[in-house]
């Protein structure tokens, strides 16, 4: 009798441990996930070697880090960080590589900040990039997105790692000192991408031919006072959502193509550059912008544009609030006698 007690005992305590182990491993998992984030914080903090406004004064064990200033995380997850929101804050110092264990990170905005140094490659790894947001300029809307780095002081070049960032839509490092050129394979990160701008950096290069083809939803495309030589694609009317054109302050050449696809075209900018042959129907393009009901502003200042002004300008939307042509090689039409 003692025996077969005994046995059952040995039994109830076998399926005992068996269960507690069991039942303890997911939360085993969150723990380690939450303790990944916490340490990517933390090391993040630990670059930050200015931080006037005491935002990361926060950033420590005495709360949880979902409460840390700029720090969102969702229950849906686990209490894994999914934004991280520490815009315009004057911080200085440079970005972390361990933000790429943020690994469900889909909001990172630093822009208007000092951060220098290079662009970590383990940025590659946030996969899961993705927002929704309504911009001030226009009514371009971003759905899914978003990498923001604007106004800082990071150097180096684009690392190509970014170009695992298949489902970004919002893709910005405008106004730093970057330099190089942009690896092709930026081009293709992803067809969901509808806001690019590298504007104002030292980076050189020229537009890739399928630009157009490879991101079909593009709503508004920035590459400004840079140094990128070339043409403008022709598979640029392939983006037919797109709402602002900015190229201007490059040493673009050649002929502008046709834009009569581009139905929803709000602000075409291409001054500055070298565009144009100094001849007759350098213009033509402007007759396909009578599609383009939406249209606000053109400016075509500063290039090689010859001929006359054609009478197709008389066609443009009554919207349009600015045009700027001046710079330019045009000529007085004069009728035949």
């Amino acid at each position: 009798m003692e025996s077969s007690v005994l046995k059952l005992i040995l039994i109830l305590s076998a399926i005992s441990v068996c269960y507690c182990s069991s039942s303890m491993q997911p939360s085993t998992a969150r723990l380690e996930g939450n303790e990944m984030d916490r340490v990517g914080l933390l090391a993040i903090k630990a670059n930050i070697q200015h931080d006037p406004n005491q935002v990361t004064s926060t950033w420590n064990d005495s709360i949880h880090f979902c409460y840390w200033h700029g720090v969102t995380c969702s229950p849906r997850h686990q209490q894994r960080v999914t934004k991280l929101d520490l815009s315009s804050q004057s911080l200085a110092g440079s970005i972390s590589p361990h933000v790429g264990n943020l690994s469900f990170l889909s909001v990172l905005r630093l822009y208007n900040n000092s951060f220098s140094r290079e662009i970590p490659l383990e940025m590659g790894n946030l996969r899961r990039l993705q927002e929704r947001s309504l911009l001030p300029w226009g009514t371009l809307r971003l759905s899914r997105h978003l990498l923001f780095l604007n106004y800082n002081n990071l150097v180096g070049s684009i690392p190509t790692s970014l170009d695992a960032l298949n489902k970004l839509t919002f893709f910005s490092v405008a106004l730093n000192n970057l330099s190089g050129t942009i690896p092709p394979s930026i081009f293709n990160m992803s067809t969901l991408l509808t806001f690019f701008s590298i504007g104002q950096n030292q980076i050189q290069g020229s537009l890739p031919t399928n630009l157009g083809k490879s991101f079909p939803r593009l709503q508004f495309f920035r590459i400004t006072l840079i140094l990128f030589t070339g043409y403008i694609p022709h598979s640029i009317s392939n983006a037919k959502d797109l709402w602002t054109f900015q190229v201007q302050g490059n040493r673009l050449t050649g002929q502008v193509p046709d834009l009569q696809k581009l139905h929803n075209l709000g602000r075409f900018n291409i001054e500055a550059n070298q565009l144009g042959m100094s001849k007759y129907g350098d213009l033509s393009f402007l007759s396909g912008l009578s599609n383009a009901t939406m249209l606000e502003s053109l400016i075509l200042s500063d290039n090689n544009f010859g001929g006359t002004l054609p009478t197709s300008i008389s066609n443009l939307t009554t919207k349009l609030k600015e045009l700027q042509i001046e710079g330019n090689q045009l000529r007085t039409w004069k009728h035949p006698s």
